[in-house]
């Protein structure tokens, strides 16, 4: 009998789990979806042609396998106008990693396609603009003034003679890489506006997985890279990939390949039910037998029996769908773990108005960034995304300027329940007071919420391995993706948890070991061969996406 695999959530784990299945086994997936739309956090929103990346997504991945995975579902473009001896020397490793058919003449009338683009982003302090990372040339030090400077480097250098031991938290994380004047200026503002609480009360997970091996002094190597002309693009595998400056992105927006990849995986005989929320999960021993699933429409309730399970819904929502029948901690850590929500304001504007050097010789007075990190403590606008910067495509009339302006929020919190007017209207005023842009440049807005976004590294996060234990001990049960593991993972990340499950089920393993070490360790995505070579093998054996 054919067996079946039953997918919760249709974001980048739960389309791999489904694409890596029809392409390796025999098993069918079924993917269950709550929103109206596949892409999970990763999707593109459209809003009268002009589109929201929400979240920003760089395609990147030290991982060559995962590159090759995308640029199989979107050909590389070509360059416009490449030099005298043809392409360069990142499109021809790109070239060798994707095949010589996964190309596309550089053309404005290429849709489906995967763009190289350039990476700025820069941190908003003291209505200035920093480099971020942050870089130590001369005009960053020029900027902060001599009377800044040397406590910095002062701190630092204490910091790096007495470290904090043991780091207890985010904040003893910080200081210990930066110092703590420099963690003071330039990390604690923004990370309390991500998280709404004290870096303190921040477990040290957060960091090792988002920083890892940044430091000053890595950013020092990095700034004397650059006065040699050293560019770090996105395959070189030793560089932190906060500092790579270059990186791939389809030409609409995320949301583009993974309606691609929604494509393939029901254009080769998988499912996909939109509007489909999981609300129960019934059990049998060590073994999961069926979900119950519910109808977002009509509130019509079916039961849908599985050989295999993969979630990658909000982990507190999957452990309430036991209704009751988990162990009572694992239930209360569960109910307890922390996540904040996230806002986008979408607005379009005839033109920036950025004073100085910042900006770009173009009509509605662009600046370079993809993002810009506002550390500005009155305001409460967190980060800002140029849209124009990820690719032109994602505006419909280039003359224009289309902004993302980022909040971050818990459901429930006062400002979370403001109206679109209000925060259309809030984010606007805040621009004008950084001295971004003018009320009398504004024509149009949109309000884009989306739940449970980030993960939170505190709470009952301490106490989650009594979810984990409890989760592990079903054999064909595989939590994969960001909320599907409580972690904080990237796309490739996400992607990397649902080909190792699937991975394992091919080679009968039912521990998990592996699928929580994606991510864990910093020489993880670059030195562990086995699963490396077996995933490039794939691809050498079969290349038909």
């Amino acid at each position: 009998m054919e067996k079946k695999a039953i997918i919760i959530g249709a974001g980048p784990a739960g389309l791999t789990a489904a694409h890596e299945l029809l392409k390796k086994t025999g098993i069918k997936p079924w993917i269950f979806e709550t929103d109206a739309v596949c892409g999970g956090l990763s999707r593109t929103v459209n809003y009268r042609g002009n589109r929201i990346d929400v979240g920003g997504h760089r395609f990147f991945s030290k991982l060559k396998p995962i590159m090759k995975w995308w640029l199989r579902i979107l050909p590389l473009e070509m360059s416009l106008n490449p030099g005298p001896e043809g392409p360069g020397a990142l499109e021809k490793e790109l070239l060798a990693i994707a095949g010589e058919d996964r190309v596309s003449p550089g053309s404005d009338r290429a849709e489906a396609v995967m763009q190289v683009r350039d990476r700025l982003s820069r941190i908003f302090f003291m209505k200035k603009f920093f480099d971020y990372p942050l870089s130590l040339k001369m005009q960053t030090l020029r900027d902060l003034g001599f009377g800044r400077v040397v406590p910095i480097t002062g701190s630092y250098l204490r910091s790096r003679a007495f470290p904090i031991r043991p780091e207890n938290n985010l904040e003893d994380f910080f200081i210990n890489r930066f110092g703590r004047r420099f963690y003071q200026m330039f990390f604690r503002e923004y990370t309390e506006k991500v998280w709404g609480v004290s870096c303190r009360e921040i477990g040290t997970g957060w960091g090792e997985q988002r920083i890892k091996g940044l430091s000053l002094s890595r950013a020092l190597i990095h700034a004397l890279k650059g006065l040699f002309g050293l560019k770090i693009e996105l395959l070189k595998t030793g560089a932190e990939t906060s500092l790579i400056e270059q990186f791939l992105y389809p030409k609409y927006g995320p949301g583009q390949l993974w309606e691609a990849v929604a494509k393939i995986v029901e254009g080769q005989g998988g499912k996909i039910a939109y509007r489909q929320r999981v609300v129960g999960v019934d059990a049998e021993g060590d073994r999961i037998r069926a979900v119950r699933v519910r109808d977002e429409e009509s509130g019509r309730v079916i039961r849908v029996e599985g050989d295999y399970f993969f979630s990658s819904m909000p982990v507190c929502d999957l452990i309430r769908a036991w209704d009751g029948k988990a162990p009572r901690e694992v239930q209360e850590v569960s109910d307890h773990l922390a996540y904040m929500d996230f806002v986008t304001v979408g607005l379009l504007f005839k033109q920036l108005r950025v004073k100085g050097k910042n900006r770009r010789e173009s009509p509605a007075g662009l600046i370079p960034d993809n993002w810009i990190y506002v550390q500005e403590p009155k305001i409460k606008m967190g980060r800002i995304q140029i849209f124009n910067n990820w690719s032109p495509a994602m505006v419909r009339d280039p003359d224009t300027v289309w902004l993302g302006a980022e909040y971050f929020y818990r459901e429930g919190d006062p400002e979370w329940g403001k109206s679109d007017r209000e925060m259309i209207e809030m984010a606007v005023g805040e621009l004008a007071r950084m001295g971004l842009a003018d009320p009398g440049d504004y024509l149009d807005g949109v309000v884009v919420r989306m739940k449970k976004t980030y993960p939170g590294y505190f709470g009952s996060y301490d106490r989650f391995p009594l979810v984990r234990g409890f989760t592990d001990g079903f054999r064909n049960l595989f939590l994969i993706g960001r909320n599907g593991m409580h972690r904080y993972n990237n796309q490739d990340h996400s992607m990397l948890t649902a080909m190792t499950a699937v991975d394992n089920i091919l080679a009968g393993r039912t521990d998990k070991d592996n699928i929580w070490q994606v991510n864990t360790e910093p020489e993880y995505m670059e030195n562990k061969v086995t699963f490396v070579e077996n995933l490039t093998g794939v691809y050498q054996q079969d290349d038909n996406v």
